[in-house]
């Protein structure tokens, strides 16, 4: 059949609209991107160059693409930990380093030095390197940008004063462990750090003030939220509350400047929705709910931990939904030897209680994901859910049922390569 004039010309115009769109018969449109963080072995002995596999996100399947110019170096060794500026027009990568041996007590003696690394994002969600900035402690682990993103959190494995002799109240003396929070302020128009200083606290033999913000020993994680900032500290197994200044980005001791988790704990992760806190112990394979109150204090919720699933070992990861109904627990191993896989545990929050019950109604709860997973997203959409894959070096997708809780397969197919030894991933919408 031949067309006429106008109905070649119409043909040619809708084709036009759909690719202006990011529309294919294959799939729908570009509804967010992920970057993936990873590593590859280095020439240098127990050392990896880090990278950045980036991602856009279909909104009709949830499917994978590779960005343009996908991968992307880290700048630094290590990346662990990803954060984005609100708009998406920024984003922070943490290269962790080489952390020294746990039995060296002298600062950052046996380290190789940990960076922060600054990204420009393209509206087709390409990486642009900036700068480099470092944080004031050793070995860096996390990041978090604040609601106004006007502030980078960083959490630091070692304090500057790390492995110094201190007086403690009672007059006897200890070393400091300690790990710490440095703070960047950051420059909207360019995205680019600039330290903020300790406007509390002084050094005792200096006078000038601080660089950092102490919290507990070995911290592995933190969330900020409602003007609260939390660290998760293995290495006394106590969560570091400090209230935030959203107007200058200092942070303050409250009150309760430490709070003790009982049981011999391992804690692995931190995870906040609304005003409930939730932990995740290796040790003990539970679920640890909090309600956060006045001056950040936390509250075990009523009921206190929740067991995790049957047959699910070493949580190391969770989140809430963008609606706060759901719970999904990462799991890195299971107990049953014929099939020990990596999972998703999914919990229900009771509207009233807040208190968890696993999902019910399918026979998969946990859902099996790639091996060893360390990170989980949700799109901007809230449609799908991803986990990154250290062992596998893939990304394992999901779609979410918003009434169930329940995780299916994509419809196209549930895994991507990824990064080798991938560590964790972002998500952002498209670039404002």
């Amino acid at each position: 059949m031949r067309l006429s004039r106008f109905g070649r010309l119409g043909m040619a115009l809708a084709v036009s609209v759909a690719m202006g769109l990011g529309m294919t018969s294959c799939g729908g449109r570009t509804i967010g991107y992920m970057w993936v963080l990873g590593t590859q072995a280095s020439g240098e002995a127990n050392q990896t160059a880090g990278t950045i596999v980036g991602f856009k996100i279909d909104n009709f399947t949830g499917n994978l693409t590779s960005s343009v110019n996908s991968p992307y170096s880290s700048s630094g060794t290590n990346p662990v930990s990803i954060a984005i500026r609100p708009g998406g027009r920024y984003v922070y990568v943490v290269n962790q380093g080489v952390p020294a041996d746990v039995s060296d007590t002298k600062n950052c003696a046996g380290s190789v030095a940990g960076s922060i690394s600054v990204y420009a994002v393209g509206g087709d969600g390409t990486l642009t390197f900036q700068s480099n900035a470092t944080s004031q402690g050793c070995n860096p682990v996390w990041a978090t940008v604040d609601s106004t993103g006007n502030f980078l959190y960083v959490l630091d494995s070692r304090s500057p004063a790390y492995g110094t002799t201190v007086t403690n109240a009672d007059g006897s003396t200890s070393l400091d462990l300690n790990g710490d929070v440095t703070v960047f302020s950051i420059a909207a128009d360019t995205g680019r750090l600039s330290l903020v200083t300790n406007t509390a606290v002084k050094n005792p033999t200096t006078g000038t003030q601080l660089t950092y913000f102490e919290v507990g020993p070995r911290p592995v994680m933190m969330r900020n939220s409602t003007g609260c900032l939390f660290t998760v500290d293995q290495g006394d197994g106590t969560i570091f509350p400090y209230q935030v200044n959203s107007s200058n980005g200092q942070l303050t001791l409250t009150t309760n400047s430490r709070v003790q988790v009982s049981g011999n704990p391992n804690l692995t992760s931190i995870s906040i929705s609304n005003s409930n806190l939730y932990l995740t112990d290796a040790a003990n394979n539970l679920i640890l709910p909090y309600t956060v109150g006045g001056s950040c204090s936390l509250n075990t919720l009523t009921g206190g931990s929740v067991a995790n699933l049957g047959l699910t070992a070493n949580p190391v990861y969770s989140f809430a939904d963008s609606t706060g109904t759901f719970l999904y627990v990462l799991n890195q191993s299971g107990t049953n030897s014929n099939n020990a896989n990596s999972t998703i545990s999914a919990f229900k929050i009771d509207s009233s209680t807040q208190k968890l019950s696993p999902v019910v109604g399918d026979t998969l709860n946990p859902y099996s994901v790639g091996s060893g997973p360390t990170c989980m997203v949700e799109d901007p959409t809230n449609q799908y859910l991803y986990t990154s894959n250290n062992a596998a070096g893939t990304v394992t997708g999901k779609l979410i049922n918003k009434q169930t809780g329940q995780l299916s397969d994509l419809s196209r197919g549930s895994s991507f390569p990824a990064a080798t030894h991938a560590t964790c991933l972002g998500v952002s919408g498209n670039v404002q």
